[in-house]
């Protein structure tokens, strides 16, 4: 096992890594395999499959990894706790990455670009992975659907790529008449709708999305209100969960239909207490 002090440098300078992978600047993996060499008195293949076990943990916590390191998945436990610490000290991070979300959305949105969107992840079509259940625990853990439903600044720009999508969409379909008319619910009447976007199908028929984004993979857990719920049993035949994930880097989408409990599994986190 990796001491602290050993798995405090490596997640730091695979930070250093990732940051400039995000931002397309050039960096030598050799070169820090190098350093840590010195500074952790470690072999480089060991080096190696730890960082390839920070992506893992990465992963499991629903945040972008470097592409070069695949995740593997026999680490040892405190090394979440190590990453963990990292994005604790420096808040900034989760920022950072959301502002590139940011600008990716705005640049979308001037091109009108339509968003890759493909089935569901389910056990028929997209078995899924042996390491589910340990990167499951890891999100649970670290409560990662509640972090990202508390970053307004990746919502709105997951609601902002949607709705790109939906424009686009709509125009290449001909109608641009309902392109103009599709309104972003949540920015102009607040979030008590049960929606995102009001949107429509090529042929009139409403959409109402709500949009739920995250930098992770498409099987990170998210977040689902009560309301949204209740609207979704309402008006079944035009809601619909759109589920953004990799968007930091490339945004690849699914949607979902009622009744979403033949798609996911909820579990109540939290009630609201009355006194008698």
């Amino acid at each position: 096992d990796w001491t602290d002090e050993q798995n405090d440098a490596i997640v730091a300078d695979y930070f250093a890594m990732l940051a400039d992978d995000l931002a397309g600047r050039s960096y030598s993996k050799a070169e820090h395999n190098r350093m840590l060499q010195v500074t952790t008195g470690r072999p480089r293949g060991s080096i190696e499959y730890k960082h390839q076990n920070i992506s893992a943990v990465l992963q499991g916590l629903g945040e972008t990894w470097i592409p070069g390191y695949k995740p593997a998945f026999n680490f040892q436990a405190s090394l979440a706790d190590v990453v963990k610490r990292w994005l604790d000290r420096h808040p900034e991070w989760l920022a950072s990455v959301a502002q590139l979300g940011v600008h990716r959305a705005l640049a979308a949105f001037a091109e009108e670009a339509i968003l890759w969107i493909g089935p569901p992840p389910t056990h028929s079509n997209h078995p899924p992975p042996a390491e589910l259940e340990q990167m499951t625990a890891i999100a649970w853990k670290y409560d990662v659907a509640e972090r990202d439903a508390r970053n307004r600044l990746l919502g709105r720009a997951g609601e902002e790529r949607v709705l790109a999508h939906e424009r686009a969409s709509l125009r290449a379909a001909g109608r641009t008449d309902l392109a103009n008319r599709i309104r972003w619910t949540s920015k102009l009447d607040g979030d008590g709708a049960g929606y995102d976007i009001e949107s429509f199908e090529p042929d009139g028929n409403r959409r109402l999305i709500e949009v739920k984004t995250t930098n992770g993979w498409e099987r990170t857990p998210f977040h689902i209100t009560n309301n949204e719920l209740e609207v979704a049993k309402a008006r079944r035949e035009e809601w619909r969960l759109v589920r953004l994930w990799n968007f930091a880097r490339e945004p690849r989408a699914f949607e979902l239909r009622p009744p979403l409990e033949a798609h996911v599994s909820l579990m109540a986190t939290s009630y609201q207490a009355t006194l008698f």
